[in-house]
């Protein structure tokens, strides 16, 4: 028989899978002698076979009961006994974090019956229905939909009605006449009564938990942090202890290190006379965790040594949730703590300075994504900006936009390119697609311990909580500060994660430090300790990556930049580049030649322009190679719109100049129903006489040039889009009797070599014959994901992707991460193919690929010598090769 039901004794923190991560590290601080209350997890396979199947496995409720009646002998309790009641909470508690995403049901085994022991036995009638009422709201709202603000209103008229502002100063009266008006809005709302039997209570929570891993919510957070779909959560279900009992009792967060900037200390919240949903839902402002010391001073001595402890035992931040019941300490949760990318390199460095980590850990714990959020811009205050507000600093950035108030509206903003901060008393998990959609989040209530902060972090999204001069009225969509109305919707409000400040208007941007210091501007030994971390890592990535990293330039300027950045070659430089501008003339006259001398006229007006654009560029970049890729865009791209001319001509009324008629001509003639599929890169050169001749000259004349003044530049010819051998024959034959030509006219010997780009299906398939006439392939993964998908980049990302996203058919945008099976798969065959043929074959992509942490996982694995990327993502390409370096035998390419 299956074993579903696993007690905390006896499970580690290396059965994630089985566990859950809440489940897992649940049982590991069992195992460690850390207090955690009596329990058992309800596996991740039990999850998935309710999800597959709609319903539980069969031994699941004999499993359950069994368990549940350990837990009841261990405490001397009875669940449902209306002399000593067990209660429990149910959790849920997936492989990996999902904070806020899924569900909790607190107090179950509460009822009509077992209420009156729970006051007997606390000696406090209003806990007792205190308690109560949390498990019909919780209850009510997540295992049977009861929309959630029918109980809030409830709450907020029973306190308006006795002058008070927070639900702890309601007393046991009040309480009791909430219970049962909450009861009578389930059976309004639902058409049943609250069930009464605890039995019932456990049943439906554990299928509500099961059922929650596919709301809208949680689907959308996991296609966000790339979870797969199909691994369900477990269900924890753990023995209540109050910390809403007394004055003695507490509930809070702790974090062994600031999740903010990775300082080490003493971070977190904590509430008294409280439950852990109010910490975290910002329901109650909280108070700092270090003042638990003057409140319950035994629990915070405790406290800490077990945060030590956990910290020293998983060798990382931890996140830790715990409740103090009657100045007794219970830890109900710890797991590797959400940071962000400022915390994480700084706690990495620091981990590895002591001695805690090895290099490659270190590497494994920062993301060049992360690496990407802290090379945006920051707030320039020089200029003294007014301060609007002040809240608690719970996501750092600088964030500006259009004030906002419900998530609907910014998911409706992004869509139409506009910049929006979502303005909310306190967000909820259903506020997660607008939390992804905004350029920041402000909440009124709330620390860094709420929901708000906690997702924000886990999206690098800027946050600023707790902002209490804030009255955020979201019905009139106003803010208001001591009744005054001071934003409406639509207002611009800039925000400041790093300081927690909150400006009216629009604050200018700085460049990022860590910018400053890739650019070579700032000394790290002068930086900040955030900047000297990041230099010990990106020393550590330069160290142990395989990979070599390039860049995609077409300017000396842009060459210089990406040199600083850490890149060690062009790996494509777009020649068409070099044609615009006042240039363009020039390639209409080519165009528009009616005969071979005028073409040929044009040319040669081309060639030193071209010349002393590669001269200037192999000078940039000395002895690195320089990838040049010949002219690849249809020639149309250089004319006049044929719209644009047909209007122009039919409003002239025949009267069109001579020049005009021509460039119409032209247009027309050269017209195409899909030109990305047709008179573009090697087909150029083999139709238009002289123009890859030309370039090649003007490449080979550059470098002859720069051998005569010194330097030894490394020069790679690119022939785009190649299909078939034939055509890399013919165009190397061309190129080598160029070749010839300049070698004898300048008497320099000349390195250049010529390779291809794999952008079509068939060079792909076809890659063992086209690698006997080729130095090197690059993969030109744009174009080869259109035409592998049978996309237009342009039209999907404007017209269906979006559906396809939603209704799961694709998570991710294939033009920005690899389709690793599908054009993943013809990289593969073409890097095999080709190295099989051409042992000395050199391998690199240039497609925006070159610069997405996943896609270099892959490159890594297939084996490619480089990839290329704007000048702006290569310290992100250095950082992830070395970490792909260190991962490559556990890499498994993702559908």
């Amino acid at each position: 028989m299956t074993q579903y039901v696993y007690p905390f004794s006896e499970g580690s923190r290396e059965q994630k899978d089985l566990l859950g991560g809440k489940g897992a590290n649940l049982a590991e601080m069992t195992r460690l002698g850390i207090p955690v209350p009596p329990g058992f997890t309800v596996t991740t396979h039990a999850c998935r076979s309710y999800l597959s199947e709609g319903r539980e496995p069969p031994e699941l409720a004999g499993q359950v009961s069994a368990a549940l009646e350990n837990v009841a002998r261990e405490l001397g309790r009875s669940f449902g006994d209306t002399e000593n009641p067990l209660l429990v909470s149910v959790r849920s508690g997936a492989k990996f974090s999902m904070p806020g995403m899924m569900e909790t049901v607190l107090n179950v085994g509460l009822n009509d019956a077992t209420v009156p022991a729970l006051a007997r036995l606390s000696g406090s009638e209003r806990f007792a229905y205190d308690s109560y009422r949390r498990l019909l709201q919780m209850f009510g709202r997540t295992v049977l939909g009861v929309e959630a603000q029918l109980f809030e209103r409830v709450l907020d008229r029973a306190k308006a009605n006795a002058g008070v502002r927070a639900d702890v100063e309601l007393d046991a009266a009040a309480l009791r006449e909430i219970t049962e008006e909450f009861k009578r809005i389930i059976r309004a709302e639902t058409g049943r009564d609250f069930p009464q039997d605890p039995h019932e209570q456990l049943a439906m929570s554990i299928r509500a938990v099961f059922a929650s891993w596919n709301t809208d919510r949680a689907r959308i957070y996991r296609n966000r942090e790339r979870i797969p779909h199909d691994i369900g959560t477990a269900v924890n279900v753990c023995a209540m202890m109050f910390g809403n009992l007394d004055e003695n009792s507490a509930t809070g967060v702790a974090f062994t290190r600031d999740p903010a900037t990775g300082e080490a200390g003493v971070y977190g919240d904590f509430l008294v006379n409280a439950q852990g949903e109010d910490v975290v839902a910002g329901i109650r402002n909280t108070r700092p965790l270090p003042e638990l010391a003057e409140v319950l001073p035994q629990a915070y001595r405790e406290l800490t040594e077990i945060m030590a402890l956990l910290e020293n035992h998983y060798r990382d931040l931890c996140d830790i949730e715990f409740t103090v019941e009657s100045g007794r300490l219970w830890m109900l949760q710890t797991r590797v703590g959400k940071r962000t990318a400022a915390a994480a390199f700084r706690i990495a460095a620091h981990l590895l300075s002591e001695g805690v980590i090895d290099e490659a850990e270190a590497l494994r714990r920062v993301t060049g994504e992360q690496l990407t959020q802290l090379m945006f811009p920051r707030f320039d205050l020089s200029a003294s900006p007014a301060v609007l507000a002040r809240g608690m600093n719970a996501s750092p950035g600088a964030a500006v936009g259009r004030v906002v108030f419900d998530s609907a509206s910014v998911t409706e903003a992004a869509a139409n390119g506009e910049a929006t901060i979502l303005v909310r008393r306190e967000t909820n998990p259903d506020d997660l697609e607008g939390m992804l959609a905004a350029e920041g989040v402000l909440t009124s209530r709330g620390g860094k311990t709420s929901h708000a902060a906690v997702v924000a972090r886990g999206l690098g999204k800027t946050c600023v909580c707790g902002v209490e001069e804030f009255d955020v009225d979201e019905a009139a969509r106003v803010v208001r500060v001591a009744g005054e109305v001071v934003l409406r919707e639509g207002d611009l409000l800039s925000i400041d994660g790093s300081t927690g400040l909150v400006y009216r208007g629009e604050v200018p941007v700085a460049p990022s430090e860590v910018v400053s210091y890739f650019e070579g501007e700032l000394d790290p030994a002068e930086g900040s300790k955030l900047v000297r971390a990041v230099d010990t890592l990106m020393r550590l990535a330069d160290k142990h990556r395989r990979m070599r990293v390039r860049t995609n330039a077409d300017t000396p300027a842009d060459a210089a930049r990406a040199r600083r950045m850490g890149a060690e070659g062009i790996g494509l430089c777009r020649t068409e580049h070099m044609f615009l501008g006042q240039r363009r003339a020039l390639v209409e006259r080519l165009i528009l030649a009616a005969s071979a001398d005028e073409r040929e006229a044009a040319l040669a007006a081309l060639l030193p322009l071209q010349r002393d654009d590669f001269v200037e560029l192999f000078t940039a970049m000395a002895d690195a190679p320089v990838t040049v890729r010949l002219l690849d865009p249809p020639l149309h791209e250089f004319l006049p719109d044929l719209t644009e001319l047909s209007v122009k001509a039919a409003l002239a009324q025949g009267e069109v100049s001579e020049y005009d008629r021509l460039v119409l001509d032209a247009v027309q003639r050269m017209h195409e129903q899909n030109p990305m599929l047709g008179l573009r890169g090697v087909r150029l050169g083999l139709t238009i006489p002289g123009l890859f001749g030309m370039q090649t000259r003007a490449i080979l004349e550059a470098e002859a040039e720069c051998r005569r003044r010194g330097l030894t530049p490394r020069v790679e010819i690119m022939v785009p889009l190649v299909a078939s051998i034939r055509e890399l024959r013919e165009i190397k034959k061309e190129i080598a009797a160029v070749a010839a030509a300049v070698r004898e006219e300048t008497g320099m010997e000349l390195a250049a070599s010529v390779g291809t780009m794999i952008e079509l299906p068939r060079a792909a398939l076809r890659a063992d014959e086209i690698a006997q006439e080729a130095a090197f392939f690059s993969f030109g993964t744009n174009d080869l994901t259109q035409t592998t998908w049978g996309f237009s980049r342009d039209d999907v990302e404007a017209g269906f992707f979006f559906t396809y996203r939603e209704r799961g058919i694709l998570l991710l945008s294939p033009f920005e991460t690899l389709d690793q099976y599908g054009v993943g798969e013809l990289v593969r065959i073409a890097a095999e193919r080709g190295r099989r043929e051409n042992p000395q074959l050199h391998l690199g992509v240039c497609g925006e690929h070159g610069g997405d942490p996943d896609s270099i996982h892959f490159f890594n694995w297939v084996g490619l010598d480089y990839v290329s990327c704007s000048p702006f993502r290569v310290p992100v390409a250095r950082l992830e090769a070395a970490r792909a370096a260190l991962t490559v035998a556990d890499f498994v390419p993702r559908h």
